[in-house]
């Protein structure tokens, strides 16, 4: 690295965020396999892209078929995947844009490490709460079925360990609450932190 210098650019982040009209953020989704991740961070990256806010959606499945294809799921390569995942995230936060991370991202410490990325309002972390029940009848893969029989190793809420947060800015309970009432929870967050504007009515999947 001692031949490595860090080269600050004539744009800065405060200067993107001003011509995006708003401000930037990791929301960043954790909890058990089929809890609900993908499915609430997809619809709210298109509510607010259908109000002309520049977004992105990093999904764990994704981005194992390109960038993390070479990790397997071990705590080693785990703790690889959610480092690179959380570099990614803070380059598009510099950007300028509002960031969804939908990653199981089972390791507190690792979910730490990509907060001290970021300066103190930019992380939001939304604890996707479910019991593994209720996540094992909704898996429409059967992938819980297949770790119960010894198809898959090292599967997060069979084989592996899953670490709740501890203090999450935001919890949905899913098991409790609809897709459209957590997807409100989280943009009314937004709203209330100041990091986009605020709208009348809350939105319904049509």
């Amino acid at each position: 690295m001692g031949n490595i210098v860090w080269h600050d650019h004539r744009v800065t982040k405060a200067e993107r965020r001003k011509l995006n009209n708003h401000s930037s953020c990791v929301v960043w989704f954790t909890g058990l396999p089929s809890s609900g991740k993908s499915t609430i961070a997809s619809e709210v990256e298109y509510q607010l892209c259908t109000r002309g806010l520049r977004t992105y959606l990093l999904d764990g499945d994704n981005v194992r078929h390109g960038l993390n294809k070479n990790l397997g799921f071990s705590p080693e390569d785990r703790e690889e995947n959610i480092r690179r995942i959380g570099e990614v995230a803070r380059l598009f936060v510099d950007a300028g844009m509002i960031t969804f991370v939908a990653f199981i991202s089972p390791y507190r410490k690792d979910r730490q490490k990509a907060r001290k990325l970021l300066e103190d309002d930019e992380f939001i972390e939304v604890y996707v709460k479910c019991p593994v029940a209720i996540c094992e009848q909704r898996d429409p893969k059967g992938l819980y079925q297949k770790a119960k029989k010894g198809e898959i190793k090292e599967f997060t809420g069979v084989s592996a360990p899953y670490e709740e947060p501890l203090d999450p800015e935001i919890v949905l309970e899913t098991d409790r609450f609809s897709v459209v009432e957590s997807v409100n929870k989280i943009i009314r967050h937004l709203e209330d932190k100041g990091l986009i504007s605020s709208v009348e009515t809350d939105f319904k999947i049509i």
